[in-house]
């Protein structure tokens, strides 16, 4: 805007304008250096007409050049399309005697997007003798319809004129921006609720609410656990993949060359007979071959568990981190991992009992089936009337150093489908079925003080939820009030 002195007021009053600007400038501390008059109005009407939200009054003097006026100017710069633009021509009244304005607001001296508008406002003498508003806008219609020169233009100049091309351009600029100001506020809205939902809900203050928060979040825990041994989520097909190929390649590395060897078995075998050597075939040398094979399998059988049991606690950590309440509360985070890992522990304790416990029921009982069935030859063995050295030829030995193996590799077949059942009943199903139940049960026994800090919080997240639900109830006013006006147009 052009500051310039009318009837009626000082000469010094654009001064005296113009210092208390510059003195509140200096204040806030904007741009010290920006002393003179020119560029300190300048800063501050750039600070505003550039938001392209801003509606820009280009105020001129009709007793003035439109080619040097700086409101025109400034309004070029930063509006360059004239979208933003109206043109206000004030001073009209004043004009000398045998000039007028007319062309300047037909647009034919400085044309805009918008025409331009004449207005005549009250001057200092109206102003000290208290004419009132509503009769200076009556003058002012009397002077635009009374004058020949503006006659024809009288239906839109005036101030009551202004206002209502202003109101109308307002309308619909923000019409326009309605349906990006819903967006912004939906989006904000969802970024806000999502924030919230990660910093979990606030902390009930009774006991009886804390205990139950405390239930809830472990049970959301316990389900994402669930979730990934049945394969909602993932990691779960991990521990099949030790009973498939783990389990099974292990097996099959087993070497029984020292417990087979034509040395061992003739040592055994003599020993079993004591004596008193076999009448038909060594029974005694038989069973210590097999045992002496079979407790060899206890290694792969015990990784076995070993692995599952590592998988199910990578399984817990995962389950851990993504139960969201338990990110909220690391003293409860860290009380559900060591209970769960506890209870896993216990677990593969029992499973390994289990499962060893398959291999000594093969070694303590043998398939008589099995035996049964092999070929009785008894002249390969040796003549009986030889000594007992001469029987056992080398021959003799490693027929019943295939019939162990085949016997072993018969056992090593079941056992791969039975240790694998164990171990699901001893760990997978029971982690699935009872986890979390000694926590639970100690922690109805905790006191309410213990119980408390489990649900302990870092003020610096509660002083952010507060915000943030303060922040969301702001948005979703906003939200209902925009689609009101919205729903209404």
């Amino acid at each position: 805007m052009i500051l310039e002195s009318t009837e009626g007021q000082p000469d010094s009053i654009v001064q005296d304008i113009e210092n208390m600007v510059r003195s509140y400038i200096e204040k806030v501390g904007f741009l010290l250096d920006l002393i003179d008059k020119e560029n300190a109005f300048r800063f501050n009407e750039f600070d505003f007409i550039l938001q392209p939200n801003c509606i820009i009054l280009a105020i001129s003097p009709a007793n003035q050049d439109l080619a040097t006026s700086d409101a025109i100017k400034i309004s070029r710069e930063v509006d360059p399309t004239g979208e933003r633009t109206f043109g206000v021509l004030t001073k009209i009244d004043l004009m000398d005697k045998g000039t007028d304005a007319v062309e300047m607001l037909e647009g034919r001296a400085f044309r805009l997007k918008y025409p331009w508008i004449g207005v005549v406002n009250r001057s200092q003498a109206d102003i000290n003798k208290n004419v009132d508003m509503i009769a200076s806008r009556r003058r002012e219609r009397e002077y635009f319809s009374s004058t020949p020169e503006y006659k024809h233009l009288a239906h839109r100049m005036g101030s009551e004129y202004l206002a209502k091309v202003l109101s109308k351009h307002l309308e619909a600029v923000i019409k326009s921006k309605i349906p990006g100001i819903q967006s912004l506020i939906s989006k904000t809205i969802a970024e806000l609720e999502a924030e919230l939902s990660r910093l979990g809900k606030p902390i009930a203050a009774d006991d009886g609410g804390k205990l139950y928060a405390i239930m809830e979040i472990c049970r959301s825990f316990d389900q994402i656990f669930k979730e990934h041994l049945d394969g909602v989520r993932p990691g779960g097909d991990r521990i099949y993949n030790v009973f498939d190929n783990q389990l099974p390649a292990a097996l099959k590395r087993l070497q029984f060359d020292k417990q087979l060897s034509m040395e061992n078995i003739k040592k055994l075998i003599t020993e079993a007979d004591g004596y008193q050597p076999h009448l038909i075939a060594p029974e005694q040398g038989y069973r210590r071959l097999i045992e002496s094979s079979l407790i060899t399998i206890k290694g792969p059988a015990e990784a076995a568990v070993d692995a599952v049991h590592s998988l199910l606690k990578d399984l817990v950590h995962k389950s851990i981190s993504e139960t969201l309440d338990l990110k909220q509360y690391p003293s409860l985070r860290a009380e559900v991992g060591n209970a769960a890992i506890d209870s896993l522990e216990k677990m593969r304790d029992e499973s390994k009992k289990a499962t060893l416990q398959l291999v000594d029921m093969e070694c303590g009982y043998l398939t008589v089936d099995f035996f049964r069935k092999l070929p009785q030859d008894i002249d390969k063995g040796g003549n009986p009337t030889h000594s007992i050295f001469d029987r056992y030829n080398d021959s003799y030995l490693r027929r019943i150093g295939s019939n162990v193996l085949s016997y072993v590799g018969m056992v090593c077949a079941t056992l791969r489908h039975l240790i694998p059942k164990s171990i699901v009943h001893c760990q997978v199903r029971e982690a699935k079925r009872s986890l979390l139940d000694h926590f639970f049960t100690e922690l109805g026994k905790i006191e309410p003080k213990r119980l408390s800090s489990l649900l302990n919080e870092d003020p610096a997240v509660m002083e952010r939820r507060s915000a943030l639900r303060k922040r969301l109830e702001l948005y979703r006013s906003a939200q209902a009030e925009i689609d009101s006006v919205a729903w209404s147009k």
